[in-house]
């Protein structure tokens, strides 16, 4: 009798350890699957954020351009970077530009300003896009426009550009350049990239 006492008690303590331990499997599987959603979610954020990203590119930029230049632009005489120099930009126009190095294929002497506009094929308004020179802009006379000034653009740098009216924010006299690189990010040729302003160039050394 005793011996099956003992064996009872035996039994029911191996019973309780063994749902013990199924218990613990199902909080560990419970973990890892909490786990294994939390990476989801985290996957699922970056590629939300990588979309955002790239909703924000410059893909509507006509990086690359015929070389034609607008009628009435002067050449600049005696620019600090001529035509075949090879220089390193520092502008962030787009991506890939920045650090890239050049080579300039044209340098003129122009008033250049930073504009914000509507495109004409709708959508939020760019916002200090550089650069518009002055002879891109509709029946611009000989004097420069200032900031706050409204003006109807010509240029067609972007996709909605050209007829769009826009705001000047920044206007200042310089020597803007064209200039071939090869983009950073996609190993894209760009030619006759128009406009880099003197100061963002520095000379390779």
């Amino acid at each position: 009798m005793k011996n099956k006492k003992i064996w009872l008690s035996l039994a029911t303590l191996l019973l309780v350890f063994i749902l013990a331990a199924c218990g613990g499997n199902d909080e560990t599987s419970n973990e890892n699957a909490d786990t294994d959603s939390g990476a989801q979610e985290n996957i699922d954020m970056n590629e939300e954020e990588s979309d955002t990203k790239e909703g924000m590119d410059h893909s509507g930029m006509q990086h690359s351009g015929s070389g034609e230049v607008p009628e009435g632009l002067a050449e600049a005489e005696n620019p600090t970077y001529p035509v075949g120099s090879k220089v390193i930009m520092h502008a962030d126009h787009m991506p890939g530009m920045n650090g890239a190095e050049a080579t300039v294929s044209g340098a003129f002497n122009t008033t250049v300003y930073s504009v914000t506009y509507t495109p004409t094929t709708g959508g939020e308004p760019v916002k200090n896009h550089k650069w518009v020179i002055h002879e891109e802009i509709e029946n611009a006379g000989s004097q420069p426009y200032k900031p706050g000034d409204e003006v109807v653009l010509t240029a067609d740098h972007m996709e909605g550009m050209k007829g769009a009216t826009a705001t000047i924010d920044t206007a200042k006299q310089t020597t803007v350049y064209m200039v071939d690189f090869t983009d950073t990010k996609t190993g894209e040729k760009i030619t006759n990239h128009k406009w880099v302003t003197e100061d963002e160039l520095s000379p390779v050394e």
